[in-house]
């Protein structure tokens, strides 16, 4: 039980202001601040304050939260809110119930309920509640108001860490600020990267199809070599030539004593 405090982180917040009772009308507050932390591994501090006027506390002990913590299963148990024990999400162990606690003071529905009591003081009782959601369990804690030097040192503590979670969160932010300029320098080489890998591809790609391109003319080359004009013209058939047939022998004889001559030889002989 005592480990589960031990590991308890700090929790700040804004609880809405209500008022209670008849004499809710006289009361008029300003904006608060709660802070629930675990001084030592037995103990659960709530200190709520306006900073100003108004400082709350409330201090419970491991065995007072054990007492918390059989109320909260007796209603799970008697069906008050009509809710099932495991959509609460409590199991019945200590833990269980801290990580409920801490679900509760961290969820959106957590009230700083005043009530003015009937004396001309105007001294209120003061009450936390927290609630996880809607229909579960009411986490509750009686504050006790605080005065004097006791109330200064409580402002003081709250004060002191706020600033601490302030730094906290500061560091992360810074943390994480510089991590988010790392990744945007990674970011922009591997931006960089791409677009010369995406270059370098285009290139490739255009010299593929210029190589392409050349081997498709040098292969028609290669087919024209192998066949020239000229080769071809002399393959291709050309018009058949008539040989001369020789004349035979008896008319070769009879012809040779003819001569031809014109028709004007032929009056002047």
């Amino acid at each position: 039980m005592q480990a589960v405090l031990e590991e308890f982180e700090p929790i700040f917040g804004e609880p809405k202001v209500e008022w209670t009772g008849s004499y809710s009308g006289l009361g008029q507050s300003s904006a608060f601040v709660f802070y629930v932390h675990s001084p030592d591994s037995s103990h659960l501090r709530i200190c709520v304050s306006d900073f100003r006027h108004t400082t709350w506390e409330a201090v419970r002990s491991v065995s007072q939260l054990e007492d918390m913590v059989f109320f909260v299963f007796l209603i799970c148990f008697a069906g008050f809110f009509f809710i099932d024990r495991d959509s609460v999400g409590i199991g019945g162990s200590w833990s269980e119930f801290i990580h409920y606690l801490v679900a509760s003071i961290k969820s959106e529905d957590v009230k700083l309920l005043l009530e003015a009591l009937p004396d001309s003081n105007g001294n209120k009782s003061a009450k936390l509640v927290a609630q996880k959601s809607k229909g579960m369990p009411r986490i509750s804690f009686s504050l006790t108001k605080l005065t004097g030097g006791a109330a200064s040192d409580a402002v003081a503590n709250l004060s002191q860490e706020l600033f601490k979670a302030f730094k906290g969160l500061q560091y992360l932010f810074m943390e994480e600020q510089e991590r988010c300029l790392q990744l945007t320098k990674v970011i922009s080489v591997e931006k960089e990267n791409n677009e010369i890998v995406q270059s370098q591809l285009e290139l490739n790609s255009k010299r593929q199809k210029l190589q392409k391109a050349i081997n498709s003319l040098d292969k028609v080359d290669l087919t024209n070599g192998q066949n020239p004009p000229g080769k071809q013209a002399a393959q291709s058939p050309g018009p058949t030539k008539v040989t001369k047939r020789p004349v035979p022998a008896h008319r070769r004889a009879k012809s040779r004593g003819i001569i031809l001559q014109d028709s004007e030889n032929e009056k002047d002989s």
